[in-house]
């Protein structure tokens, strides 16, 4: 049977393709085990807010019910125009637990969230820091005890999963919920094989200590977001980062509801990944491409290819492999309702990243909320 050229490309993307989704599988069938440090180390909960007054409503009286001997929370008001510094206000009243720290915007760090963040670190007693947004919720009452268990004298940074809300019924839900566990099943692959590159501020743990050694975000404080991600990046090396994987240490956040707001935080977050090591963007582009490629080289293979049977069948298997790894990792963040969305769901996101990467070339947001 002759083998037209369509073909050996077609496999040679599907072939790049399944090694990755492979080295993917990890997060999806690991065994969870439990960490192994102890609630001996007080820890400082850190909490930006910038107009989130009916959000802390909700989420200051679940941090405080957190199963921790030893806390405290840092509440940070960034240059809020609502009555968020009223509602901290409130709450440090009621509770000696929460502590206040108030961000007056500056002319060199206007609108800046790490500058927030740094003078929150700063306020922090203590040396073991867990951070989320003021728009989540922990899962459950063990989520501070799980995270802050997880930093020891060998590990520094933890990187924890923040999921969306449902919503039922809403496309863009569906998205939003599968890119960001389909980043977490990447993120923590890299990581717990020993090459971090990134985390979540909706759920991130590290110690001041670190984060003084790294220099905090000096290196790119200019740079709109990577709070979390660009932080991780310089700093997560194979012997200092955890992660957790238990449900329980789990946040969830409310999801946008409408494209274009959704279309403008995207256009902030896929900024910060060009300030990357090198070999990130590297791994990270080869993957991308992989997927552009197979797709283009399967339209074309079904197309102008004579031998449709074997073309037939590595777009097949390319898809069972996928469908494998990605419906198990699905199951490990509890997003298994859009399982039998995957493949429309990839190409979506797919369509949708390469758009926001010839957006941005022309117009890059200037503030972080």
């Amino acid at each position: 049977m002759e083998i037209s050229v369509f073909f050996y490309i077609l496999a040679s993307f599907a072939i790049v393709n399944c090694v990755y989704y492979l080295f993917f599988s990890n997060v999806g069938f690991a065994k969870i085990t439990a960490p192994k440090g102890k609630l001996t180390q007080a820890v400082s909960v850190i909490v930006c807010s910038k107009n989130e007054q009916e959000n802390l409503k909700v989420l200051v009286p679940l941090l405080l019910e957190q199963n921790h001997p030893d806390f405290e929370i840092i509440l940070i008001n960034d240059a809020s125009i609502d009555d968020t510094r009223e509602v901290i206000e409130n709450f440090m009243s009621q509770d000696h637990r929460v502590k206040f720290v108030n961000v007056v915007n500056n002319e060199s760090f206007w609108g800046n969230k790490k500058y927030a963040l740094t003078l929150g670190i700063k306020k922090a007693v203590n040396d073991h820091l867990v951070f989320i947004d003021a728009d989540c919720v922990p899962n459950s009452k063990e989520w501070l005890a799980i995270m802050a268990k997880h930093l020891s004298q060998e590990k520094s940074i933890v990187l924890g999963y923040g999921g969306y809300k449902k919503v039922k019924n809403s496309l863009l839900n569906a998205l939003i919920r599968y890119e960001t566990a389909f980043t977490a099943i990447q993120y923590f692959s890299y990581a717990m094989r020993g090459n971090p590159y990134m985390g979540v501020g909706r759920n991130l743990a590290y110690t001041a200590t670190q984060f003084y050694e790294s220099s905090g975000f000096m290196s790119h404080m200019k740079v709109l977001g990577g709070d979390d991600d660009l932080f991780v990046n310089q700093s997560a090396t194979n012997s200092n980062t955890a992660v957790s994987l238990n449900e329980e240490s789990f946040t969830t956040s409310q999801p946008k509801t409408q494209w274009k707001k959704w279309w403008k935080q995207k256009k902030r977050h896929i900024n910060t990944a060009s300030h990357y090591k090198w070999k990130h963007k590297l791994l990270l582009g080869i993957f991308y491409i992989s997927q552009i490629g197979f797709y283009i080289s399967a339209i074309l293979a079904l197309i102008f290819g004579i031998n449709w049977l074997l073309i037939l069948g590595i777009i097949l298997f390319r898809y069972l492999i996928f469908w494998i790894v990605m419906g198990k990792g699905m199951s490990r963040f509890r997003e298994s309702d859009i399982t039998i969305l995957l493949p429309f769901l990839e190409i979506l996101l797919i369509g949708t990243q390469l758009a926001l990467f010839i957006s941005n070339m022309g117009h890059r947001p200037k503030q972080w909320n």
